[in-house]
């Protein structure tokens, strides 16, 4: 009977305070909380079962502060399929979405400094369907050996350092890919080492940026100097190679 009460107790979201019914509710660490609260998190954040009531409140209060983030963003170049990686390249911003740039301002999706993409690897995933054949009763049975249709799914998964965001896996192919060395498998491939190229660029950047420069002799005016951001002396101007 213990179980039942349970079960059948009343219980109330630990954010919002709005009863809660048998379905519809999330588990966190200290209670339960609403699909309308779970709703306004990072559609990536799934460590529900460790996260106490105020690290979502936490959360929530960064996905308001997001939301003038994604205001600002200015789209320079995009990459995929369903799923696409957006690039602001001028403000070093990184968006990970299936919505698109006309709904951000509804769906709020998360915005990620260059700094916070710290790795990025492809996979493939096989989806294997047996083959069946009929007997001479009618029946499917299976084939001596057995014989299976393989379908192909291209990923790439991006590993991120953020407070509620480790890693955004996504399907790069938009349709199941039915040979591995067919035309759509390369094409497949090429835009997930597209992405891959792009996302490391992105992070070597970065470390480029952080890097202390050191001092240098200008071989054409020979001055020690300091070179700027595209690599030429400050003096002269010249190309320092």
């Amino acid at each position: 009977m213990a179980l039942f009460g349970n079960l059948f107790e009343k219980k109330n979201c630990a954010i919002c305070g709005k009863e809660l019914g048998l379905f519809g509710k999330t588990k966190i660490a200290d209670g339960h909380i609403c699909k309308d609260c779970s709703g306004t998190l990072s559609p990536y954040f799934h460590a529900y079962r460790s996260a106490t009531a105020d690290d979502i409140r936490a959360q929530m209060s960064y996905r308001e502060e997001n939301k003038a983030s994604v205001a600002a963003f200015n789209v320079t170049r995009t990459l995929g399929n369903n799923t696409k990686v957006y690039v602001d390249e001028d403000n070093g911003k990184v968006i990970i979405t299936s919505v698109e740039p006309s709904r951000w301002p509804t769906y709020n999706p998360d915005v990620f400094d260059f700094s916070q993409i710290t790795g990025c690897e492809t996979s493939v995933k096989e989806s294997k369907t047996e083959i069946m054949r009929k007997n001479s009763e009618g029946e499917e049975v299976s084939y001596e050996p057995k014989r299976y249709d393989i379908d192909y799914d291209l990923y790439i998964t991006v590993y991120i350092n953020h407070p509620y965001v480790e890693q955004i896996e996504f399907k790069v192919n938009r349709d199941r890919i039915e040979q591995q060395n067919s035309a759509e498998y390369r094409n497949a491939e090429q835009l997930a080492n597209d992405i891959k190229a792009a996302l490391a660029g992105i992070r070597e950047e970065q470390r480029a940026a952080a890097a202390p420069k050191k001092a240098v002799t200008c071989p054409h005016c020979l001055a020690t100097t300091m070179p700027d951001a595209n690599g030429c002396c400050e003096y002269c101007g010249a190309s320092i190679v």
